[in-house]
């Protein structure tokens, strides 16, 4: 069992939350995790560039001139990457590098990524982080709080707007719905923060999926 603490807004201690390892499956499952955080970061290419070949540039298929007996060397048409103006040799065509895993595997590397933070102490719960406005001042108080100074992914069990605005400024930090966290988000930031909802919403899912 590992215990979780849960602050209020000022950074006080107000409960704690025993949470079973078996829950996020036991154990850190590293080879599904590194494959995971792959298929993350391939998602996020682009992948749209391009050069043309011969066969996309504007020009004649005529040859220049003929194969013999002009004392110059040998030249095909006006499109030839050796030429000013040519095709490219070996073209680079648009491709997509996107991968894809079964939703099993994406959960498992998920709760791996939980699991791996809980374990050195990187999750924090807060018990509510609610604004009546967009607040970054605020908001960055909170962080202060609670001890967090680098980078951290805020999981949220709701979307907040007044949330998303007050954090969208702040270097490192990102928001994130319950729904929407993988493995990839998780480990490119030191720190979790949770609200106490969101977190015992994953508990009660993992739970009833196991």
């Amino acid at each position: 069992m590992i215990t979780v603490a849960i602050h209020n807004r000022k950074g006080q201690e107000i409960e704690n939350l025993q949470v079973d390892e078996a829950i996020f499956g036991g154990r850190v499952r590293h080879v599904l995790l590194k494959q995971a955080i792959v298929m993350y970061q391939d998602n996020k290419r682009v992948g749209t560039a391009a050069t043309k070949s011969r066969g996309m540039v504007a020009g004649s298929t005529r040859k220049l001139y003929r194969q013999k007996g002009t004392g110059n060397a040998r030249a095909g048409t006006v499109r030839q990457n050796i030429r000013r103006g040519g095709g490219v040799a070996f073209a680079k065509v648009a491709r997509d590098f996107g991968k894809d895993m079964p939703k099993k595997q994406k959960k498992l590397a998920r709760n791996s990524a939980v699991l791996s933070k809980l374990q050195v102490g990187n999750v924090v719960i807060i018990d509510e982080l609610k604004f009546e406005q967009p607040k970054t001042k605020d908001f960055v108080q909170i962080l202060g709080n609670l001890k967090i100074d680098r980078s951290c992914l805020v999981t949220i069990d709701q979307p907040d707007v007044n949330l998303y605005k007050s954090a969208r400024n702040v270097p490192g930090i990102a928001v994130i719905k319950l729904t929407d966290l993988n493995a990839g988000d998780i480990c490119s930031r030191q720190k979790m923060l949770f609200t106490k909802e969101a977190f015992l919403s994953l508990i009660d899912k993992d739970k009833k999926s196991n």
